[in-house]
């Protein structure tokens, strides 16, 4: 039974340390366990009609990280309970009979998570003497992550709300209606900037795929209330007479069916054409489309 225990913690370890891995080191930038909550932290927030604004997306990122905080507490814990507490030396006027051997092992672990050193219970058993280095490198690791985590979000979600920007201008100064007008060159150059942006924007969802449960509150900075314009400069630019114009159209429609495409697989699940995946990008949102 106690090897059977000590299994299933560090079963539990591992499956937080590769979740953590694949959320924050792994090309994929998703999670298993940390993609699941942040997308029902995410459910939660739209039934109740993104009443808490821009702060569900740092909601869900504290929610992941307490999930990991828990998974690697109650692996480590599940390692020490076998040898609590007999494997264990206290302090005077510390008496392991007055808790229950879980909670013991539970408050030996958190505290060895945190790096706090209290001092007031020791690992006598070598192999546990062992383990607790181990888990304080854990939880410092950790702690880094998390911090890390927070700080590389904010590159992404800054490209992601210029690009909202460039489309709303376009969309103020009516420029799909004239674009077959302008020197084609100068359009064709637009079009192609605007190309690299939307491609960007892929990139940031699959690298840091937490980005989509940011609620903009300000709707000129919300890419789902202004993408659906990406669509209409396509059309548009396809019209044109131009050769060099009606290329840049077509790069542009590749680069929104890769968008759409990864709204579709990993967040929205719903529509095929790119036009009924930004609409519904949109909804998602609560954003009305700006056409």
């Amino acid at each position: 039974m106690d090897v059977l225990m000590t299994l299933l913690g560090i079963a539990v370890v591992l499956l937080g340390l590769w979740d953590m891995y694949h959320s924050l080191l792994h090309p994929s930038g998703t999670g298993a366990l940390g993609g699941r909550v942040q997308a029902a932290v995410w459910r939660m927030s739209k039934r109740t009609g993104h009443r808490f604004g821009s702060a569900v997306g740092p909601g869900s990122m504290i929610t992941v990280v307490v999930l990991w905080v828990l998974l690697q507490g109650v692996g480590w814990a599940l390692v020490y309970l076998p040898h609590v507490p007999a494997g264990f030396t206290y302090s005077p006027g510390v008496d392991p009979g007055d808790y229950p051997d879980v909670v013991g092992a539970l408050y030996i672990s958190l505290v060895t998570l945190a790096t706090l050193g209290f001092g007031d219970v020791v690992a006598t058993d070598p192999w546990i003497r062992l383990a607790t280095p181990l888990e304080a490198l854990t939880g410092f690791a950790l702690l880094t992550a998390a911090l890390t985590w927070f700080t590389q979000i904010y590159p992404p979600l800054s490209r992601r709300r210029a690009l909202a920007l460039q489309l709303k201008s376009f969309a103020d100064v009516g420029y799909a209606d004239g674009i077959g007008e302008e020197d084609p060159s100068a359009s064709a150059l637009a079009l192609d900037a605007l190309t690299a942006e939307v491609l960007r924007a892929r990139v940031d969802l699959t690298q840091h795929s937490e980005t989509y449960y940011f609620q903009e509150e300000d709707p000129d900075l919300s890419l789902a209330r202004h993408l659906p314009y990406a669509l209409v400069l396509r059309d548009r630019a396809a019209q044109a007479d131009s050769v060099q114009l009606r290329r840049s159209a077509q790069r542009l429609d590749l680069a929104l069916e890769q968008l759409g495409l990864k709204l579709r697989e990993d967040f929205l699940h719903t529509g095929q054409a790119p036009g009924e995946i930004f609409a519904a990008y949109a909804a998602d949102h609560l954003r009305a489309p700006r056409r």
